[in-house]
């Protein structure tokens, strides 16, 4: 069928068109004052976007390659970290730790739950030597969100870095790095900055910086030193990205024009609450129940249901492409993503295409006014005052 394709997955998220016909315009020299211009303008709106005074650092790789700088910058081999395990990517800071000759412990969550302040804090007293404390704003395999603000009021008053991951949360849901006491937030372009993959975006507190400037660079590529050096200048350390740059300037300036972050953050927890009620309402279970991400919603399936199948029905006859579960929930699990250039009609798609598919997948559904009780609880979620949504919203 000649159905508009949406794609309603965690990462990568649709482009707007400003943002396409931007990334076409003719190539500019990474070294030239028209690139330079551009970045440090860039880097004013971004200071904005992260909630910090200090530089935010533009780097040409995946949000992996910014945990990988993460770990490398502010940490010697050896040193003893503290991980936060809840699902696919909290396994990988482990990882990346373990690589670099960390020693690692972790803190193991089941999926879909988030850790405690409690759990963090008998952790620490069990390793006074601890460094860092590595966490997810939102575990996109799960679609669970940890507190991270809460765990900042306890490492900031330790000597230990808190290192966030806000891949799936930075511009979707509040996490303003230097407010919070986070010491280094870190992010992806092609989630809520509506950019294509292959830009990353790292921060680091001053205390964070000054235990940079201790550890000896052990990644030429991930220099973060020689990356502020010449951030100030207006250039990066090696070739940029120039046209991923041009569409993160003009999705920045999108965002501006429309409202800013609080309006980012209303729309987003108004489509949050959407999904939500329409999953409830098509008796769905929601698998991050309590703790719960603003721009991904992980929907466990029923027994008997064939998740692959499920997909498959929503891409080819309905045109909405949503992500399936990772590990253990391959083929149990559907990912909906309502992040960066996604509003109100394409999550009404989304719905009307889990609804249908689900049934063509062997599910039953008894409810028929599912989308009725989604549009109304989008309504009255926007409805709410401004400066309110933040905290009903942690709850």
């Amino acid at each position: 069928m000649l159905n508009k394709p949406r794609l309603l997955t965690p990462g990568p998220t649709p482009l707007p068109e400003r943002v396409r016909l931007v990334l076409a315009q003719d190539m500019i020299h990474h070294r030239k004052p028209a690139f330079k211009k551009l970045l440090l303008e860039t880097e004013e709106r971004l200071k904005t976007l992260f909630g910090t005074s200090q530089p935010v650092i533009p780097l040409s790789c995946s949000g992996t390659g910014a945990m990988t700088a993460a770990v490398h910058s502010l940490f010697l081999p050896g040193e003893k970290v503290i991980v936060v395990n809840g699902g696919k990517f909290g396994e990988r800071w482990t990882k990346i730790a373990e690589v670099h000759g960390l020693e690692v412990v972790e803190i193991r969550i089941p999926w879909g739950q988030t850790v405690s302040v409690a759990q963090l804090e008998e952790t620490l007293r069990h390793n006074p030597d601890a460094k860092g404390v590595f966490v997810q704003l939102c575990e996109t395999s799960t679609g669970a969100q940890h507190p991270v603000e809460a765990l900042a009021r306890l490492t900031r008053t330790r000597d230990v870095l808190l290192i966030a991951d806000g891949i799936s949360a930075v511009g979707i849901s509040p996490c303003p790095m230097d407010t919070w006491g986070i010491d280094c937030l870190l992010t992806g372009s092609q989630k809520g900055l509506m950019v294509p993959p292959g830009l990353a975006l790292i921060a680091f507190s001053e205390r964070a910086w000054k235990k940079i400037r201790t550890v000896p660079a052990s990644c030429f590529y991930f220099n973060m030193e020689g990356e502020e050096k010449n951030l100030l200048k207006g250039q990066g350390l090696f070739t940029s990205p120039v046209n991923l740059l041009l569409g993160l300037h003009e999705s920045l300036t999108m965002i501006d024009e429309n409202g800013g972050l609080e309006a980012i953050y209303r729309k987003q927890w108004a489509l949050t609450c959407m999904v939500r009620t329409g999953v409830r309402a098509l008796d769905l279970e929601l698998f991050a129940p309590k703790h719960y991400a603003w721009g991904v919603t992980s929907i466990l399936l029923p027994s008997g249901v064939d998740g692959k199948k499920l997909l498959s029905v929503a891409e080819t006859e309905y045109g909405v492409i949503f992500a399936g579960g990772q590990d253990d929930y391959a083929g149990r699990m559907v990912r909906f993503g309502h992040m960066g250039w996604v509003d109100w009609a394409d999550v009404t798609a989304g719905l009307h295409a889990l609804y249908r598919s689900l049934k063509a997948a062997g599910g039953y559904v008894a409810s028929r006014d599912y989308l009725e009780q989604a549009l109304d609880a989008y309504h009255r979620a926007l409805d709410v005052e401004p400066g309110r949504i933040i905290p009903e919203a942690r709850s």
